[in-house]
């Protein structure tokens, strides 16, 4: 299978360097680019992609206008190019039904091996083979007595999002009650820049309080506790720490550096969720809940926009339970309140 992509950006410039750049990509193809919106609108429609890389500053019809129109007629996925000066506007895109970003290079001669590595991943993160197995839902989002016995002892919830993680968090996050009395701490994969927004964004639309963290922030019940970009976030005594060590799993902040510590806190008192995104990030962090004692779930392939993370969890048997968003939002919800 050929994935064929088309290109919206108002640079030729841009434009040339993704074709050239996913020119190298085997089994992907540029079918097309287009310099607006209204242009693009008219050469999906001709030629089909199976997926769109899409500006988000344009002239006639801008990023997040066209990608309200592909939205409307299409369930093509759409992959946002921004740059840090756009990451408000990046966050609207996600929340609109974007299945993902990526942070254009500052120079594309020094990071072109990167940019090309990061955009061929993306994309195909997004297109399943034949042979992939299916994981459906718990079938019921009543808590089983192991959960239900946990809800007055739990002291944390920690979770972990990437590929279509920020739109799956607000749907969790406005779950949340008023009356909170636990902290909430989250890593997303995101570049440095992006999370203040995505954090300010899920303060606008929660009943509780939630913040972008910084080094030595006193731990507060009832507060969630965003990772930013390009640091680790860990929990020692009633603090958060962060730091620049290595990467892992190619990422920075990690799910699993968050959820070694949280377990290190809070033990069997701990609720460890994975969302949707690619890569394995979190399940060595699920495996070390599990073996403290505490409880873990994930969310199901039907309502992932990529199904790595969670599937890595489950498949190592490491999920207590396999829910959609909506019953996670659910769950989360009366656990908490």
């Amino acid at each position: 299978m050929t994935i064929k992509v088309v290109i919206i950006d108002d640079s030729a410039l841009m434009r040339k360097v993704i074709t050239n750049v996913l020119s190298e990509c085997i089994g992907i193809e540029v079918v097309e680019t287009a310099r607006n919106g209204v242009e693009a609108m008219k050469i999906i429609e001709q030629v089909k992609p199976d997926i769109v890389t899409l500006d988000v500053e344009m002239p006639v019809m801008d990023g997040l206008e066209t990608l309200q129109a592909i939205k409307e007629s299409y369930s093509i996925p759409v992959i946002m190019l921004s740059s840090k000066s756009n990451e408000e506007t990046t966050i609207q895109a996600l929340e609109y039904g974007a299945e993902d970003f990526i942070e254009k290079p500052i120079s594309i001669a020094k990071n072109w091996t990167a940019f090309k590595k990061d955009l061929e991943r993306r994309i195909l993160a997004h297109f399943k083979t034949d042979s992939d197995d299916y994981y459906p839902s718990s079938p019921s989002i009543s808590l089983p007595n192991e959960l239900m016995n946990k809800k007055n002892q739990l002291k944390a919830i920690v979770i972990g999002a990437s590929t279509g993680g920020p739109r799956a968090l607000v749907s969790l996050i406005q779950s949340l009650p008023d009356t909170l009395s636990i902290p909430v701490f989250i890593v997303q994969h995101m570049p440095e820049g992006f999370t203040a927004s995505f954090a300010k964004r899920l303060n606008d639309v929660s009943s509780v309080k939630v913040v972008e963290a910084s080094h030595g922030d006193l731990i507060v019940p009832g507060t969630v506790y965003v990772a930013p970009g390009g640091k680790h976030m860990t929990l020692s005594g009633n603090r958060v720490l962060l730091d620049t060590k290595a990467k892992l799993h190619s990422v920075r902040p990690a799910v699993d550096y968050l959820f070694y510590s949280a377990v290190d806190l809070y033990g069997k008192d701990l609720l460890g969720i994975v969302l949707t995104g690619m890569g394995q990030d979190g399940a060595d962090g699920c495996r070390a809940i599990k073996e403290a004692g505490g409880y873990v779930i994930t969310q199901d392939q039907a309502s992932s926009t990529v199904y790595g993370m969670p599937r890595v969890v489950a498949e190592r048997g490491f999920s207590d339970q396999i829910n959609s968003l909506s019953d996670i939002a659910d769950i989360i919800k009366e656990m908490t309140r």
